[in-house]
């Protein structure tokens, strides 16, 4: 099944019709799957392919989009909603967990989960169903680290 006939198959089964912008919104979503975009980046994305849609539609269908499961909304604590396409075909429910550059606001993903032990402690002795969690660290990534270190910006411990 191709990716557009996913996206119509998931709107149709929420009762939503396939238009051409949300065609299009999906569309750049898929094309930039590793990148986690606010909906100002992807509402830029979209207006090159096709100037007259308005950024109401883009925030619109990014809400959609979320509501049946077709993308998970990142908080990444730079003031802006960031977005991400999740696979129609992974059963996994639980999202992986990100890394913040405080520098340079790079985001690199983690795709290990090492939570799966703690969910089973915190069950266990809170007897609380976990459904899935939300983990970011925060610090200072490797590029940065290195150009700190190379203009001796950073003191040593």
């Amino acid at each position: 099944m191709s990716e557009a006939d996913n996206l119509v198959k998931l709107l149709c089964e929420n009762g939503y019709k396939s238009t051409i912008q949300r065609t299009m919104i999906y569309e750049i979503l898929v094309e930039n799957k590793d990148k986690h975009l606010s909906t100002e980046e992807i509402y830029e994305l979209v207006k090159n392919k096709n100037p007259k849609m308005g950024i109401a539609t883009t925030y619109r269908t990014l809400q959609l989009f979320e509501e049946i499961g077709m993308v998970y909304k990142h908080n990444f604590d730079d003031g802006l909603s960031r977005y991400e396409i999740l696979s129609p075909n992974s059963n996994e429910i639980h999202q992986h967990h990100h890394l913040l550059c405080k520098k340079c606001g790079k985001i690199i993903e983690v795709k290990e989960d090492l939570m799966n032990s703690l969910e089973e402690i915190i069950e266990k002795q809170y007897n609380f169903e976990i459904l899935n969690h939300v983990v970011k660290f925060t610090g200072i990534c490797g590029q940065c680290r290195n150009k700190e270190n190379e203009n001796g910006n950073r003191k040593e411990t």
